[in-house]
């Protein structure tokens, strides 16, 4: 099953690993730590529009472990996960 993450940009849910609120996850110093790797790695991939921060990170598996930032907050994307009828 599929689901919009953000910035018309679909996931399959069966790569997904995990949805991470950026404000509770964030201020660890092993998240950050783990955003500078995946940056230099080139594995962020922003799906916020400009001029706005994002609310939630999801982390999947395919095809490499990529990071995405999304605008919305994880309980809007667990919603969509849920959501059966897609």
């Amino acid at each position: 099953m599929y689901f919009h993450a953000g910035q018309d940009f679909v996931l399959n849910t069966r790569d997904l690993l995990g949805v991470f609120d950026l404000d509770t996850a964030g201020a660890s110093r092993r998240t950050e730590e783990y955003f500078r790797k995946a940056e230099a790695e080139g594995a962020v991939v922003d799906l916020c529009p400009p001029g706005t921060l994002p609310k939630s990170f999801i982390l999947t598996d395919f095809p490499d472990e990529t990071v995405y930032l999304s605008p919305l907050s994880p309980s809007a994307l667990k919603k969509r996960t849920d959501r059966v009828d897609w």
